[in-house]
């Protein structure tokens, strides 16, 4: 599928919340592995981080390296690795792909959602439209692609 196209939404199924967590599952996997990789690029080199230093090294390391894996894959083609191994896609409401500002909106929302206990992603279990909380707050969709 290319990347940058418009997906009908009257026709496309909407993912529950198994099929949403198995991706995260897979996402996550390949977050700690980054993080990994970034601690040790941080800190072989410069040593371990301490006061200050050490306040934003984790807000460097648990804020911003997240934000710019999600950010960064669903501006490129609507999906993350995770979202692909399970036929997954982020579009707008209309169809179209997403921007900056949907994707920093949707980020800083599923943190919201996922601060309140998970409630925002359970949502999706009651929702007459499978949508999580931050699918409503950020007017992002995912869809099941074939």
């Amino acid at each position: 599928m290319p990347i940058n196209t418009h997906i009908d939404l009257k026709d496309a199924a909407v993912p529950g919340l198994l099929r949403r967590l198995a991706a995260m599952l897979y996402d996550g996997l390949l977050l700690v592995a980054l993080l990994f990789v970034a601690t040790a690029a941080i800190t072989l080199p410069l040593g371990n981080p301490d006061g200050i230093n050490l306040l934003f090294f984790q807000f460097f390391i648990f804020e911003i390296i997240p934000l710019l894996f999600f950010t960064c894959f669903w501006i490129w083609g609507g999906q993350t690795l995770g979202m692909r191994a399970w036929r997954l896609k982020l579009v707008r409401e209309g169809g179209y792909p997403v921007g900056w500002n949907d994707a920093l909106k949707r980020h800083l929302a599923a943190l919201f959602s996922l601060l309140c206990l998970g409630l925002g992603f359970v949502w999706v279990l009651i929702d007459p439209k499978k949508l999580a909380w931050h699918d409503r707050f950020s007017k992002t969709r995912l869809v099941i692609v074939k």
